[in-house]
């Protein structure tokens, strides 16, 4: 591990030798290429850095224990040294976890009302109203640029960006099927019912990572449609974009202007296009998608949310709370942190 965080600082070093030459810093699109690098490596870095003092303090405690006068502090401080020694390693150890390349980005969230019927997209719209809370809480912004409100409430679909750096790290496990078991409010009898909601969470692509063509687009102008909101359907203001050679559809109702409907229909795109370029890649490597925590897949049933007994549990990692009021008021911290950990864990112990 010592050779390996030698040659990281030797890198590091270089890189910052790199951004002091004229023609990096002229050069717009390398000069940020070097800075991400740089800023993915300080940590490391600057951990090993003070791992290398630690080691020449314990070898110089050691030297302090042969004379006897000062043995007795020497010893103390040879101990203190050798705890952080350890509790150093093993920051170092995280640190040199291989890193998702997508995890500082913003992401896309699309959430539909699956199986269920009226408890489905209310169920939708309750998982739209934990998402952004948890948001929020994080100090994430979001916005939403397509909704269709269910009948009876919450939404059949509804999607949305959330913006901030390190977003998709903390919502990248939510793909997948959510399942509840509650009474509805639409059940006169008082039965138990089971219903869900399908996640899709996908990082937002930058400018670098998808390349598209505009012939290949097929791009329509029609009236916004959907409750409430000045300007909705007054004019031609809603964007449906095709992407022809994969069929991928997206559409934007919410902004006020065409012109901006159309720009975040593109982000979106994008993004899609790049998530569908990302399954390939994995499919041709042979590879599980995004770590073995999931699968990515909108069908796999990750999480139930038991009404009845307060309680979430994520049937990936066997995780269980028994605090689902507060989880569904914003408080995914618990599960979202017990995930990243077993995520972590699982690459450590060599699952690749």
């Amino acid at each position: 591990m010592f050779e390996h965080l030698s040659d990281i600082e030797k890198h590091y070093e270089e890189i910052n030798n790199e951004l002091t030459k004229p023609e990096v810093l002229s050069d717009v699109s390398k000069t940020r290429e070097y800075t991400i690098e740089l800023s993915d490596l300080e940590d490391i870095v600057t951990c090993f850095k003070r791992y290398k003092k630690v080691l020449e303090g314990i070898d110089e405690a050691k030297e302090l224990l042969k004379d006897k006068d000062l043995a007795e502090i020497a010893k103390e401080e040879f101990n203190n040294l050798n705890i952080e020694k350890d509790n150093l390693e093993k920051e170092l150890e995280h640190l040199l976890i291989p890193k998702d390349p997508n995890d500082k980005k913003n992401v896309i969230v699309e959430i539909r009302g699956a199986a269920g019927g009226d408890e489905a997209n209310i169920f939708a719209g309750d998982l739209f109203r934990m998402y952004t809370r948890f948001a929020e809480k994080e100090g994430f912004k979001y916005d939403v640029y397509n909704a269709i409100e269910g009948e009876a409430g919450g939404f059949s679909q509804i999607e949305f960006m959330i913006k901030g750096n390190g977003a998709y790290s903390r919502f990248k496990y939510e793909s997948g099927s959510h399942r509840v078991q509650r009474v509805p409010k639409t059940e006169s009898n008082g039965r138990l019912q089971t219903s869900t909601a399908t996640v899709l969470v996908m990082p937002e692509a930058e400018e670098v990572d998808i390349e598209i063509r505009p012939q290949d687009l097929r791009i329509d102008i029609y009236r916004s449609s959907g409750k409430g909101g000045q300007g909705v359907n007054t004019t031609d203001s809603a964007v449906r974009i095709t992407h022809l050679p994969t069929n991928t559809v997206v559409t934007c109702q919410n902004e006020r202007s065409q012109i901006q409907n159309k720009e975040q229909a593109m982000r979106v795109l994008k993004s899609r296009l790049y998530e569908l370029e990302q399954e390939k890649k994995d499919m041709a490597e042979g590879n599980e998608r995004r770590s073995k925590i999931g699968t990515g897949d909108r069908a796999e049933k990750i999480r139930t949310y038991n009404y009845p007994q307060n309680r979430v549990t994520d049937h990936r990692i066997g995780f269980t709370t028994k605090n689902l009021d507060r989880v569904m008021d914003g408080e995914l911290d618990t599960i979202i942190d017990a995930l990243t950990a077993e995520d972590e864990a699982r690459k450590l112990a060599g699952e690749k």
